[in-house]
């Protein structure tokens, strides 16, 4: 089975359905759309929006990064609002919330990604174990506190918040 290429205007000015990520020329799918995933989201984002106004939420926008590649994160945060469709700087903060298909390789590469992009603070969750990462040094570590933060920001989020209700 061959992949078909496409440019990266090509894909910047598509619509898809839930929205997709560009890598190397490639359409990536996103793992997406599971309960626990979007508990997760619902709550990250109103713990957020109520913890944090001083700060900008921005739920599955594109931000292109290294390479010509675009990525989706499930949530990406910044100190201003950039007014773009496509973040073009590094936010402050990329968010990644596992399902049930992702591959730890798979958001190994995005954190790297990220963080040779430029972003200060990536995090990985995983609903289905209650359990939190930074990514950090290379690698991801599980939060072993009560809180993600981002303590220069004011950031501080309570894992117990973040995973209520599941």
């Amino acid at each position: 089975m061959s992949t078909v290429l496409v440019s990266l205007e090509e894909y910047l000015n598509t619509a898809y359905s839930p929205d997709r990520e560009y890598v190397d020329g490639e359409i990536v799918v996103r793992n997406e759309g599971e309960w626990p995933h979007s508990k997760v989201l619902g709550n990250l984002s109103f713990c957020l929006q109520s913890r944090c106004p001083n700060l900008f939420i921005w739920p599955t926008l594109r931000l292109r990064t290294i390479l010509g590649r675009c990525r989706v994160p499930d949530v990406c945060v910044t100190l201003e609002d950039p007014g773009l469709d496509v973040f073009e700087a590094p936010p402050l903060i990329c968010i990644e919330i596992l399902s049930k298909k992702d591959r730890r390789s798979r958001i190994v590469a995005k954190c790297e990604e990220y963080a040779a992009f430029g972003v200060p603070h990536i995090w990985v969750l995983d609903p289905r174990r209650k359990i939190a990462f930074t990514y950090e040094n290379g690698r991801l570590e599980e939060v072993h506190g009560e809180a993600l933060t981002a303590p220069a920001h004011g950031v501080r989020l309570p894992l117990e918040e973040i995973f209520h209700g599941l």
